[in-house]
């Protein structure tokens, strides 16, 4: 998968949120890089910034990045629609990190 495409994919999934997500959602920006840097560790993305359950006084604050790594995810050997489910499944973790979901409630709803 090229990475233009790559990029639209995380896009579909981010135009494919229920409702009540897009609505949550404040102050948020999603990025795809090509690697994490060594500090990031091996990952697929990470959410970078503040999540809405413990925000307090949060206004005139940068926004927040979930960055979606693309290298991480080709090196998977994934075919297409394989890869397309982990782009799904990693943009809508990141996301459960925005929202204050933790990750046992992340499994419940299938977005781990």
């Amino acid at each position: 998968m090229r990475r233009h495409q790559f990029e639209r994919e995380v896009d579909r999934v981010i135009e494919s949120l229920p409702r009540w997500v897009i609505e949550e959602i404040d102050n948020l920006v999603v990025v795809v890089e090509d690697d994490p840097t060594p500090e990031q560790g091996d990952v697929l993305g990470i959410y970078e910034g503040v999540s809405l359950a413990e925000r307090g006084d949060y206004f005139g604050a940068l926004p927040d990045r979930i960055v979606i790594f693309y290298r991480p995810h080709l090196a998977m050997g994934l075919d297409d629609d394989e890869l397309k489910r982990e782009i799904r499944t990693t943009v809508l973790h990141e996301l459960g990190h925005h929202l204050g979901i933790d990750d046992a409630r992340l499994t419940e709803l299938g977005w781990d």
